[in-house]
């Protein structure tokens, strides 16, 4: 018999109660998704205006982003868990489209030939047991992805060549504190999983930037 949309769930390290406050740590560090957005739009008016409606979008979601995570913390439920997940995976198609189409220049077809791929990527990660270094595994995609995009990056000399490489580097830090939490629970029941909203507002600032800088208009 399937669980209730509301009914509590405990997956991280620090919590250790079904109460609203109960993950303090994990909740607030999703400010730094908060604070990204901010300082994208900060970048936007300086100059990066250019970009237009395609860099507000990636800017707001990024916002989302840290809202619906903000909302698992605390109500963890399998519905938040829809309001945490859900805006990460539309992050991810919008960047690759995006970016393929508007900096890479690719064509429509292209573009969505390599978006079915990374659906196809990420249902096969999906078949792997969601116990697998800590469920970390459905990020594996992105992972892969990002990091072909830092080579085709750099190879076409944009502005900032290395910054998708740094994007890269910094979100595999992050599914290491990821997978991580649990794991070092017993000796340090703070967790890990707070470094991950750290480093992953990083992420999306620099991965939001790299598009901002490139925009062709």
């Amino acid at each position: 018999m399937s669980q209730p949309a509301d009914t509590a769930i405990d997956l991280y390290c620090e919590r250790s109660s079904s109460a609203f406050w109960a993950e303090p740590v994990n909740a607030l560090t999703n400010l730094s998704f908060i604070v990204a957005a901010l300082m994208l739009l900060v970048l936007l008016r300086r100059g990066g205006r250019q970009a237009g409606w395609p860099a507000l979008l990636l800017t707001g979601n990024v916002a989302v982003i840290g809202v619906g995570s903000f909302l698992f913390h605390t109500f963890a439920s399998r519905l938040t868990m829809l309001a945490d997940l859900l805006p990460i995976f539309i992050y991810q198609l919008c960047f690759l489209g995006l970016y393929l189409r508007r900096i890479a220049g690719w064509r429509r077809a292209a573009v969505g030939g390599l978006l079915a791929a990374f659906l196809l990527v990420n249902a096969g990660f999906a078949q792997l047991p969601a116990e697998w270094l800590n469920g970390s595994l459905k990020y594996a995609g992105a992972l892969l992805f990002i990091a072909a995009l830092a080579a085709l990056h750099r190879q076409a000399g944009r502005n900032e060549p290395n910054i998708l490489w740094w994007a890269s580097a910094i979100f595999l830090v992050a599914l290491a504190c990821r997978s991580l939490d649990e794991w070092l629970c017993p000796g340090w029941p703070l967790g890990t999983h707070f470094l991950w909203h750290l480093l992953n507002g990083l992420v999306l600032y620099l991965t939001t930037r790299a598009f901002i800088v490139n925009h062709r208009a």
